[in-house]
């Protein structure tokens, strides 16, 4: 299989560098992971010799933000009583900024070019004592060099769609080759192992752990609870609807059925929160909204008189507003993707999104638990909202519902953690 090594480090990743190099261009976002790591290795050194080289070294690596959030309950697992040290890698600046906020963690750092010379020079630095893949975001010339060191590579909240590109031929016989390295792949689901076994990986590799996304959202929501950001005169009497991390895409469906349901239920109390609260976004929503029904931004609350929109202008506190609400809207399904519907649902409320949720294998869970709903249009939405705010009953089994399913889904980290610790 070594002629899969020569075509990945001879053809893959020169073409790979060559378009990273145009797609900079036009592309800020690339633009700022190229620039970033040109200091990559000197930063690293520096910052290596600041901490404790006597401790191991647990290596994470996630592609961005959302894979990073799967990693902490983790991390805070393993390294309780700060026996190692944890350095936390990724892929794309905004994963990369914000984990440099997460105190947790010893090392912050982008993830090396892939090529053999990089990896070798990351690995020389680093000496990890295991590397843990979050979810998907491998990089062949890791799990290769750090095979061949005996050192264990972990792929962890592991996926394996039935339509998934890694199964096409050719491209499968290198993830067979390159899954044979892997000391273990912790999966999701029973589902998801079969995928991975279909690569013809020996059945001990590959085991059945569960998704920490759902250990982690609990955790965030028991402290959301103890934060107290609406005035308790806001929200005394209303019935609260959330909406959490809109597009306009989403607002074009949503906002026609909520000022039709405002007209009814008038002791209901919106808040929406966009995606990217800009001030064009913010004004947009405030436009079509305004001439029907009464909008404050959040940052204006302390004049709030009564209005029946309040329109988030702020970011961070969307998991603290699901704890208030009472029925909630996850955005980006009538975008792309939806957005995370288990922060809402570990409140113990209904959900409702968009028809275009094929990325998050919760979204159909929930709504084969009865306590989420795909919605396609306009109508739909009002159709749902006005049941589930006109009939208690509906509205608090299908949030039980909700709860429920996160619930019984808890414990994943410890599963995980487990299987690792007999690694370090």
């Amino acid at each position: 299989m070594n002629q899969w090594i020569l075509i990945y480090n001879y053809l893959t990743i020169p073409l790979f560098g060559f378009v990273l190099k145009v797609a900079a261009i036009f592309n800020k976002k690339i633009r700022t992971a190229l620039k970033d790591r040109n200091q990559l290795f000197e930063d690293l050194k520096e910052k290596i010799q600041k901490i404790d080289q006597t401790k191991p070294l647990i290596w994470f690596h996630s592609s961005s933000v959302g894979e990073f959030e799967q990693a902490k309950p983790i991390i805070e697992k393993i390294n309780a009583k700060k026996e190692y040290i944890i350095l936390a890698s990724f892929l794309s600046p905004s994963g990369y900024y914000a984990a440099r906020r997460y105190e947790k963690a010893d090392l912050i750092t982008y993830y090396p070019f892939d090529s053999k010379k990089n990896v070798l020079k990351f690995i020389e630095i680093v000496n990890p004592r295991i590397l843990i893949y979050m979810r998907y975001d491998i990089w062949p010339n890791s799990v290769i060099e750090l095979s061949k060191r005996k050192i264990p590579v972990f792929l962890v909240d592991a996926t394996m769609k039935k339509n998934s590109p890694r199964k096409f031929p050719l491209i499968k016989d290198f993830h067979r080759f390159l899954f044979s390295k892997f000391e273990k792949i912790l999966t999701i689901s029973e589902e998801d192992k079969n995928g991975f076994l279909s690569f013809g990986i020996p059945e001990e590799k590959v085991l059945v752990a569960g998704d920490t996304r759902y250990d982690r959202v609990y955790q965030k929501s028991q402290n959301a609870l103890k934060q107290k950001i609406l005035n308790e005169n806001i929200i005394r009497n209303k019935k609260i609807f959330v909406a959490g991390s809109t597009w306009s895409e989403d607002e074009k469906e949503l906002f026609p059925a909520l000022i039709k349901l405002h007209k009814i239920e008038k002791d209901l109390l919106s808040i929406i929160v966009p995606h990217e609260p800009s001030i064009q976004t913010l004004e947009q929503i405030e436009f079509e909204l305004k001439p029907h029904i009464s909008t404050i931004r959040f940052s204006m609350l302390n004049q709030y008189a009564d209005e029946k929109i309040i329109i988030v202008d702020s970011i961070g506190i969307l998991l603290t507003l699901y704890a208030y609400a009472d029925v909630a809207f996850v955005g980006g399904g009538f975008k792309s993707n939806i957005h995370n519907v288990l922060e809402p649902a570990v409140y113990g409320i209904p959900v409702l999104f968009g028809p275009k949720f094929s990325n998050s294998q919760e979204a159909f869970q929930l709504i084969k638990e009865n306590g989420g709903f795909s919605v396609s249009n306009k109508v739909e939405i009002y159709k749902l909202l006005r049941k589930l705010f006109s009939d208690e009953t509906f509205r608090r089994n299908t949030g039980n519902n909700a709860k429920r399913f996160v619930e019984k889904n808890i414990g994943a980290t410890e599963k995980i953690a487990q299987i690792l610790m007999e690694y370090i």
